[in-house]
């Protein structure tokens, strides 16, 4: 989303993803290379991504080049497809609306349906990494609860309110094959691909053939 080592989990089972951020981002990132953007049309982006069954130096090496990928294009939350590949992961380094920082990897994430009660709608402004310069105002709840796991294939669980909880809610998205401009009217989705189109990328993007 424009702009794991995970923490240790407590007695309700979510992980504390909020210390040592900067240390933890640091380490992924000098061990990681980044990678080109994959944008709107890559068929990589469009469809479901595959199961992760192998926790292995391999997926470590992809989760440190996704953080490093991150940084480079300035994200708060970058999907494996959006480098490329074909996997079930989400990385992040997201400040909630209390600019408190959460720094943490997902892998085969499933956003939880939350209970009537518990949805209540923010309208803001979401941009995407993988559809460059463009921005739309588009009605998410604001707390987001999604369970998976983490680098080492143990369950994890990850909540997060405000602007952290659009940001959970807009990784998982990818991992299923949706951006946030499918989400939106006709009229919305053709005016965020103008913008897009006239926009310059300030990172390095993989053109579509």
């Amino acid at each position: 989303m424009a702009q794991q080592e995970t923490g240790e989990q407590v007695n309700d089972g979510f992980v504390v993803d909020t210390e040592d951020c900067e240390a933890r981002e640091l380490a992924h990132r000098e061990r990681g290379t980044a990678r080109p953007i994959t944008v709107v049309g890559n068929p990589v982006l469009h469809r479901e991504c595959k199961d992760v069954t192998e926790f292995d130096d391999k997926l470590a090496a992809l989760i440190d080049d996704m953080f490093a990928s991150q940084k480079a294009a300035e994200g708060v939350g970058l999907a494996a497809n959006q480098i490329g590949v074909d996997l079930k992961v989400f990385v992040y380094d997201c400040p909630d609306d209390e600019g408190v920082r959460h720094t943490g990897v997902v892998v085969n994430p499933v956003l939880q349906e939350l209970p009537a009660e518990r949805r209540i709608l923010d309208d803001s402004n979401e941009g995407c990494l993988s559809v460059p310069t463009a921005y739309a105002s588009l009605a998410r709840p604001d707390y987001a609860e999604v369970h998976g796991q983490d680098a080492q294939g143990n369950p994890i669980k990850v909540r997060g309110t405000g602007y952290f909880a659009r940001c959970l809610q807009h990784e998982t998205d990818h991992l299923y094959g949706y951006l946030y401009i499918d989400r939106l009217s006709k009229r919305e989705r053709k005016d965020a691909l103008r913008q897009m189109a006239e926009g310059t990328p300030r990172y390095e993007t993989v053109p579509n053939d």
